[in-house]
């Protein structure tokens, strides 16, 4: 009674994806009618929100504000962690040392 073979093991299924249908020619087709209509200036394009969504999200994390506000960026953010790792494992081997 044997749970596990080494000689049979089935392979993992493998993901195929075969899409419904697509038609490159109707892509193609609204790609050019939205480009006309960005030109004419009826649909808006996405580059005019670039300036309205470029920091929203730091706006609306309280740590990452007052980081910003301090004057911080992500390499000193990173740099700080990487001294608290530095401490915290010069910690551990003093107190290793000491009660060993």
């Amino acid at each position: 009674m044997a749970l596990f073979s080494f000689y049979n093991q089935r392979k993992p299924r493998q993901y195929d994806h075969k899409p419904i249908y697509w038609d490159p020619h109707k892509e193609a087709l609204e790609e050019r009618i939205s480009k006309v209509k960005r030109e004419m200036g009826v649909e808006e394009s996405l580059e005019e929100y670039k300036p309205h969504i470029k920091g929203t999200f730091i706006e609306g994390t309280s740590h990452l504000k007052k980081s910003v506000e301090r004057g911080e960026d992500s390499r000193a953010r990173k740099y700080k962690n990487v001294k608290l790792a530095v401490a915290l494992a010069v910690l551990a081997a003093l107190l290793w040392y000491m009660f060993w």
